[in-house]
């Protein structure tokens, strides 16, 4: 019974990813129609890699056609717009087929009997797929904080494989950024506590000032940046050195009106749902902090609910959050739900204006790209990498730095 829930929980379109679903179909065919021969097994492997591979291969021409009518003006004309209507922009090509390979000689997903290609199994294909593009041309990588650099709630450790991971990428020339919803204000001390195991591995490894000059800290999803100084300290900057129109245009009286409209929400979730949770108020945030764990159906519930009225409070009920004239993210944080105001797409343009990193030569790498997530809205200023854990970013970094230093 539990088990048929979580099957009909994950066909809500909350929990999809239509493109990875679409695939993930296209991959179950051979896998049906082709079982494997008990007395041929290595052959039969090799004949399922080369399917998969036809495959992956087809759907990066596809993705090729929509890319360039999508530079014609017309990408509802492609055939995969057609085949997956809620495709949005691919800002590199996606080498798919020797991304598949790549993986495939690790995890053997060809020589699976029982387990066909997974969602998972595409969503790695796909992150390894964007590295491959992106890394000659990379000159921004932004990072989710919790559950993409640390563990939910912790601090970066001095002893995370990810601080010499990120050292490398400075010492390159490229920008570094930590874009996270946590909202300390213009507390940089906060923050530092949060990256302190990072900030230490700079220290230790005595990078140059112009190296940690391109290390930035986003927090509030787009509300209050660092950057790094000299003596490894994170140094605020002030809003009118880089908020760009949309942001600027935000009077203080407007936020505090939409931060009541998502406070009495969040209270109604509360009393609706039978939550024993506490409200806590920010400047430019509200959240719902529960004091024993919440499922994430209830989670979701909350964040949905709050998107739903912040919507309708700005007459645009059927718009999305990034679309009304002051924009929010309302997103289920894995064990606390919260309501921004900004998002995380704001927060990525505000550094690649900065910077000088045009949509493909940045990628942001995250764990929260459902629609309840708040990594989710980046997809449309530049490339992304969905990971699950921290585990999987070393994983992304470490296939980055083999790139980098091929290249």
């Amino acid at each position: 019974m539990t088990s048929q829930y979580r099957v009909n929980y994950h066909l809500r379109s909350h929990k999809r990813d239509n493109l990875i679903e679409f695939i993930k179909g296209m991959l179950l065919t051979p896998f049906v129609l082709h079982p494997h021969d008990e007395e041929s097994k290595a052959t039969q492997e090799q004949e399922n890699a080369n399917r998969y591979a036809g495959i992956f291969g087809s759907i990066e021409m596809l993705i090729d056609e929509h890319r360039e009518l999508l530079q014609a003006g017309i990408p509802t004309h492609s055939r995969l717009a057609k085949l997956v209507p809620s495709i949005g922009t691919f800002f590199t090509r996606l080498p798919l087929e020797a991304a598949f390979r790549h993986i495939n000689r690790t995890n053997r997903i060809s020589a699976r009997k029982h387990v066909p290609p997974s969602f998972n199994d595409i969503r790695r294909i796909l992150n390894m797929a964007q590295v491959m593009a992106i890394a000659p041309e990379l000159q921004l990588v932004t990072f989710d904080g919790d559950m993409t650099l640390y563990a939910d709630g912790q601090n970066f450790a001095d002893d995370s494989a990810l601080v010499a991971l990120l050292i490398g990428l400075l010492r390159r020339g490229i920008n570094v950024a930590i874009v996270t919803a946590a909202g300390y204000g213009t507390d940089a001390v906060r923050y530092e506590q949060r990256l302190s195991g990072l900030l230490r591995g700079f220290a230790k490894e005595e990078l140059l000032p112009a190296q940690v000059a391109r290390f930035y800290v986003l927090g509030g999803e787009c509300n209050f940046l660092f950057r790094c100084r000299a003596d490894y300290r994170l140094e605020f900057i002030d809003d009118a050195m880089y908020a760009s129109s949309s942001l600027r245009s935000w009077t203080d009286t407007q936020v505090q009106q939409l931060l009541d409209v998502a406070e009495a929400e969040l209270a109604d979730c509360v009393r609706r749902l039978g939550i024993n949770a506490q409200i806590l108020r920010k400047p430019r945030a509200v959240g719902l902090v529960p004091h024993e764990e919440l499922t994430r159906e209830q989670l979701d519930e909350c964040a949905l609910s709050s998107q739903m009225a912040l919507l309708r409070s700005q007459g645009a009920p059927k718009s999305e959050p990034c679309d009304v004239p002051i924009p929010f993210c309302a997103f289920n944080g894995g064990s606390d739900c919260w309501v921004d105001i900004g998002n995380k797409l704001i927060g990525v343009q505000i550094l690649q204006e900065m910077i000088g990193s045009p949509p493909q030569a940045t990628l942001h790498v995250g764990d929260q790209f459902l629609s309840t997530g708040n990594d989710f809205s980046t997809r449309a200023a530049c490339c992304t990498c969905w990971i699950i854990n921290p585990h999987e970013t070393q994983g992304i970094l470490t296939e980055l730095d083999a790139i980098l230093l091929q290249s």
